[in-house]
């Protein structure tokens, strides 16, 4: 049996729009993957293919169509869709005819493949996605073993973390913890050094020693790491500022740092 064709007011459409809109009661469980760059990097991941869309249409090369084929054998459910609908399922210009539903990957605090000098950044109540999503896309080219959430505050599987991420939702493992006290246990219990990301009574990062198992907080846009954390007298790390500003976007806070401590685990 070939794939089903289906108009805009069909209830799997709907399912889609509602998981872009951010009013899907199953948006904590899937992410958006629209167009060629996206949908073949979920496949070259592996991840799960819930349910391909195709607008043959809108496909204007063979690699596309080999990407489309591929969907086809890899997903639990495919539909044929017009130009029209795809283009309103679609968030980006230029879907390319091809959008997938993609199941979120999950890992558990005991499944989080650890070596001797491990890298892992906490990310302590985080607000804006496109934050979240440019942080995971510097995980993943600093190497770093997981991502952490506490407090927090937009979920992993938002399209903007997506699209900032560039998929690594997919890629960079990630746990969330309830509490701070949560985080804390897991770190001490496997022998993470931890730094607080911090401008104020902190020591020049590049003067500290990321041997080791090392774990690097950062905090919110606006209030920065919560108090918690301060209350257990961990060490608090600073990037100088030399100009008027007092600190740096947070994502690009947890860059240099997170390039700092690879680049010393690796003696580059």
């Amino acid at each position: 049996m070939g794939p089903q064709h289906i108009g805009i007011g069909h209830p799997e459409v709907k399912d889609v729009l509602a998981i872009q809109r951010n009013t899907s009661a199953e948006r904590h469980s899937f992410v958006i993957a629209e167009g060629f760059w996206a949908t073949r990097l979920a496949l070259r991941l592996e991840a799960r293919i819930e349910k391909f869309f195709h607008a043959p249409e809108l496909v204007h090369s063979t690699e596309v169509q080999a990407c489309a084929d591929e969907l086809e054998r890899a997903a639990r459910d495919t539909y044929r869709v017009s130009e029209k609908t795809m283009k309103r399922m679609a968030q980006r210009e230029g879907p390319d005819g091809l959008l997938a539903v993609v199941a979120m990957p999950r890992w558990s605090p005991d499944s989080i493949q650890l070596g001797e000098s491990s890298l892992v950044v906490i990310a302590d109540g985080i607000e804006k996605p496109g934050n979240l999503g440019t942080l995971l896309r510097t995980c993943d080219a600093t190497r770093v073993d997981a991502l952490v959430m506490v407090n927090r505050r937009t979920r992993m599987s938002h399209p903007k973390v997506f699209n900032g991420s560039k998929g690594m939702t997919l890629k960079v493992p990630h746990l969330e913890f309830a509490q701070v006290a949560d985080v804390v246990e897991w770190l001490k219990e496997r022998g993470f050094d931890v730094y607080l990301a911090d401008t104020h009574d902190s020591v020049n990062y590049r003067s500290v020693d990321y041997s080791g198992r090392t774990a690097i907080v950062v905090g919110n846009e606006r209030y920065g790491v919560s108090n918690a954390w301060y209350e257990r007298g961990l060490r608090a790390v600073g990037i100088p500022m030399l100009g008027a500003v007092d600190s740096l976007n947070v994502s690009v806070s947890a860059s240099v740092l997170l390039y700092e401590a690879r680049a010393r685990k690796d003696r580059w």
